[in-house]
């Protein structure tokens, strides 16, 4: 039987930028929930514990730089990997999205094959932490978030 698609939960308030990355990350087999606000990328992600979390920073109401900190806070969801969507590419907004617990960060526009590649990395990388994670103790210290 085959294994489940992988869901990625996409908070995203634009439309358009939610279709494409939509369309792209389902055209490659996965499940895509889509959330248009902070607030409700936070109750889905609580709810349905996705296998990775495509976040806009500049949401109405709870921001994605707070949403991603609410999330790292929750021990239900901080394992999650968080992969920041921003229009911004200044510097200081790639510090800020790893400095709140971001894995990963894309400025917009992106090509969606990178958007591809950067979320397969990430599944990749939490698949091999959970496969380490049974056969070893966790470490004793939270490591940095500052995957590639």
């Amino acid at each position: 039987m085959p294994e489940r698609p992988e869901r990625i939960l996409l908070i995203e308030d634009n439309e358009d930028n939610r279709i494409v990355y939509t369309t792209i990350l389902q055209h490659f087999g996965f499940e895509v929930i889509e959330a248009n606000s902070g607030e409700e990328g936070l109750a889905l992600a609580r709810s349905l514990k996705p296998a990775l979390i495509l976040m806009d920073v500049g949401l109405p109401g709870i921001d994605g730089w707070e949403a991603t900190m609410q999330l790292r806070a929750d021990p239900a969801t901080h394992h999650i990997p968080i992969i920041a969507l921003t229009a911004h590419a200044l510097a200081e907004h790639r510090a800020r999205a790893f400095e709140v617990g971001c894995d990963d960060y894309l400025a917009k526009p992106v090509e969606p094959r990178e958007v591809l590649a950067v979320v397969q990395r990430h599944l990749d990388r939490a698949a091999a932490g959970r496969r380490g994670a049974r056969r070893t103790p966790p470490p004793t210290a939270k490591m940095g978030a500052h995957g590639g």
